[in-house]
């Protein structure tokens, strides 16, 4: 932990420095921004592994900090404080492409504990984007990426399926996080380009394809995890 960098936007002086201070003796290095636009300049000067910011700040708000920030960076974590429970609040943060959101008041500890998670999660996706696996066993699937084909085999009965690009790509996310959460956000930005309404619904679209094309494995599922992505599952067989 001791070379994690935060950046923390915070107008409340004193609440700012209590933060960083705890922040600080758990071993991060912590840089203090009074405002949203200050916030900026100096992400913009740093390099930085996660980033807090109070959602109600002068000259910029946090929302709109985020945002900006997401324009050029989709990866480095974005932890939102807010003493707003508004559930149109919170689901503006998670569009903007938030990793969390923690509400005020809250106990140092909890802030700590979250923080831990949205670091962890962030390092796992990194280790996943390394993966360079060209080909993947999907239960009674086997997987080419490079020429799309998919081939169900069982026995004797063997059936291929040519899949498009897009379908493609998805699958290979899918097989790289099997049994493990897909974020949403990160399919629709790697895959789509941007995290919109929109191209969410596409890829809802496409998820449906992918189901039918692996249905015919009875251990194989694509489970929707509310508010977070999707879960390709892969129990395995039972051996008689």
């Amino acid at each position: 932990m001791s070379d994690t960098k935060i950046l923390l936007a915070e107008d409340d002086q004193n609440f700012g420095d209590v933060l960083r201070s705890y922040l600080e003796m758990h071993g991060f290095h912590v840089t203090l921004a009074k405002d949203g636009q200050e916030g900026l300049e100096k992400y913009n000067k740093g390099e930085f592994d996660l980033c807090i910011f109070d959602v109600m700040m002068p000259k910029k708000d946090g929302f709109t900090l985020a945002k900006e920030i997401r324009e050029k960076d989709t990866t480095t974590p974005i932890i939102f404080l807010t003493a707003k429970t508004l559930k149109d609040d919170v689901l503006q943060g998670f569009k903007i492409g938030a990793d969390d959101y923690i509400t005020k008041p809250f106990s140092s500890e909890e802030l700590l504990y979250r923080i831990q998670a949205v670091l962890k999660r962030s390092q796992n996706t990194v280790v996943k984007e390394e993966d360079e696996r060209k080909e993947f066993e999907i239960g009674k699937y086997h997987f080419n990426y490079p020429l799309r084909i998919l081939t169900f085999q069982d026995g004797e009965e063997k059936e291929e399926a040519k899949l498009s690009p897009k379908e493609s790509q998805l699958l290979r996310m899918f097989c790289v996080y099997k049994n493990d959460i897909l974020p949403r956000s990160e399919a629709l930005t790697k895959i789509w380009g941007e995290d919109t309404y929109f191209t969410a619904r596409s890829m809802d679209v496409f998820v449906t394809k992918l189901r039918k094309y692996l249905k015919r494995d009875e251990n194989i599922e694509i489970v929707n995890i509310h508010g977070n992505g999707f879960q390709l599952l892969v129990k395995e067989e039972e051996k008689a």
